[in-house]
């Protein structure tokens, strides 16, 4: 199955925020495809992106020990549309 990942609204908000360092937190399934992420966010933005490696178990499940890292915004990926 083929997700939209809307990288394009993720690499807006951190060009907004002018964010420099940037968690990535993918749900299990998704992690597969972190090293496309992660390069196209660093090509396109330039910022520091830091993979949170550890289970995703949904929105509740936020990686907040990476604010110990410096990031400046935490982006989280996951199966289902969430509005």
């Amino acid at each position: 199955m083929k997700y939209n990942l809307e990288l394009d609204k993720v690499i807006a908000e951190i060009r907004k925020d002018d964010a420099r360092t940037v968690g990535i937190q993918l749900a299990d399934g998704l992690k597969p495809r972190v090293e496309e992420i992660q390069k196209e966010i660093r090509e396109k933005t330039g910022a520091r992106v830091i993979i949170w490696a550890d289970t995703c178990f949904g929105a509740c499940d936020l990686a907040v020990d990476m604010s110990r890292l410096g990031v400046d915004l935490l982006v989280q990926f996951g199966h289902s549309e969430w509005r």
